[in-house]
C-alpha cells in the first residue's frame, strides 16, 4: 500500500513538471520573440525553431542547458547576424547585447583565420562559433551557439572558489 502511494506520488510530480517545464519554454520563446524580432517557425518537444530575417536559422533547444544556434548561409554575414546573437543573448542569458555581439564578431573572424572552433564567454553568455566550410564546397557560412553560463563547477559538494 505505502509502495502504491508513494508511485502514484511520484507520477504526479512528475507529471506536474511537465507542464511547468513547458510554460518555462512558451515563456522564454516569446521572451525571444520581443527580444529579437524574430518569429515562431515551428517546436517540436523541447525543440524551437524560429524565422530571422539575419539567419537562415535559429533555434533554440529548451533542455538543460537552455542553449540556441545561429546559422548563416553567408561565409561573412552582415553585422546584423551579430546583433542577433547579441539581443538573444540578453534574453537567455542575461548578458549584455553588444558585448555578446562583439564577442560573436571576433570569434567568428578568428574561425575564418584558423579553421578551427573558437569559444568565449560575455558575462554569463558562453559562445562557440564554429567554421562551416566543408571540402565539397557545398556548404558554407557562419555557425555559432550560444549558452547560458550555469555558474560555477562544483566538486565534492565545494564551489570552484573554494
Amino acid at each position: 500500500m505505502i509502495l502504491r502511494a508513494a508511485a502514484a506520488g511520484l507520477i504526479f510530480c512528475l507529471a506536474a513538471g511537465a507542464p511547468a517545464r513547458a510554460d518555462g519554454c512558451d515563456a522564454l520563446t516569446a521572451r525571444l520573440i520581443r527580444g529579437t524580432g524574430a518569429s515562431l517557425a515551428g517546436r517540436t518537444g523541447s525543440l524551437v525553431v524560429f524565422r530571422a530575417a539575419d539567419a537562415e536559422r535559429m533555434s533554440l533547444d529548451c533542455g538543460t542547458p537552455r542553449r540556441m544556434v545561429f546559422r548563416s548561409l553567408y561565409r561573412q554575414p552582415n553585422r546584423s547576424y551579430f546583433v542577433l546573437i547579441g539581443l538573444a543573448a540578453k534574453t537567455l542569458a542575461k548578458a549584455d547585447a553588444e558585448g555578446v555581439e562583439t564577442l560573436a564578431l571576433n570569434l567568428h573572424q578568428q574561425t575564418l583565420l584558423t579553421g578551427e572552433p573558437q569559444q568565449g564567454r560575455a558575462g554569463s553568455a558562453v559562445l562557440r562559433c564554429e567554421p562551416t566550410d566543408r571540402l565539397d564546397g557545398f556548404s558554407e557560412g557562419a555557425l555559432c551557439r550560444l549558452a547560458a553560463d550555469r555558474g560555477p563547477r562544483r566538486r565534492g559538494g565545494l564551489s570552484a572558489r573554494s
